[in-house]
């Protein structure tokens, strides 16, 4: 996840300040998640980035047991979050939770080594 471009570089730039930004359509107000340069919804390419709420439920999970690569310290949690405004969000979860489906959870932070952080998430109660 480190390499990041003009498209996205707004997104990594909010990170930064643990801020999580979804891209908003100007024309038809869609939000969608990774970035793109056009509107997935009406096509056009008037795009900004608009701070969201953090909020979502557990859309599909697994549990990695065995590291692909050394320094990934299994067992961790890969998901789907689909978000309160709507985009899914790949990423991992994080927290000792007896995960399930339609589990409501919010956005935290893992410090990446250049200053920007990763979005994932924990169980709302946590």
């Amino acid at each position: 996840m480190s390499a990041h471009d003009e498209v996205s570089e707004a997104f990594w730039d909010a990170t930064r300040e643990r801020r999580l930004v979804l891209q908003s359509c100007r024309a038809c107000d869609h939000r969608q998640h990774y970035p793109r340069l056009l509107c997935t919804s009406c096509g056009n390419t008037e795009l900004e980035f608009a701070p969201i709420s953090g909020l979502g439920v557990v859309d599909s999970f697994t549990v990695v047991h065995r590291a692909p690569t050394p320094g990934m310290e299994p067992p961790y949690v890969v998901a789907r979050v689909r978000l309160a405004e709507g985009p899914i969000l790949l990423t991992n979860l994080i927290g000792d939770a007896d995960w399930v489906c339609d589990m409501p959870v919010r956005v935290d932070w893992r410090p990446l080594p250049d200053g920007r952080h990763l979005p994932v998430f924990r169980p709302m109660e946590d």
